[in-house]
């Protein structure tokens, strides 16, 4: 499964989220992507990162989110 995990630089929230998803027993490809790379990026996610992205449901989970959420999200 392809992951999208928007974050930003010494963001502690992303690093739980990215916890999180590492105690989860799905197999997963990650690509994280930092939301001040480009004013549309920090525009769209910035208020709201961590935020995780499924491209090929184009669903979003974003922050705050419990590992009962995650799991349901990676399903």
């Amino acid at each position: 499964m392809q992951l999208v995990l928007y974050t930003g630089e010494g963001c502690g929230l992303c690093e739980q989220a990215e916890t999180m998803l590492e105690n989860c027993h799905v197999d997963y490809s990650l690509t994280k992507v930092n939301v001040r790379d480009t004013t549309d990026l920090y525009h769209q996610y910035g208020a709201r990162i961590p935020v995780l992205f499924k491209p090929n449901t184009q669903q979003e989970l974003p922050w705050p989110f419990d590992s009962i959420q995650l799991d349901e999200f990676l399903r």
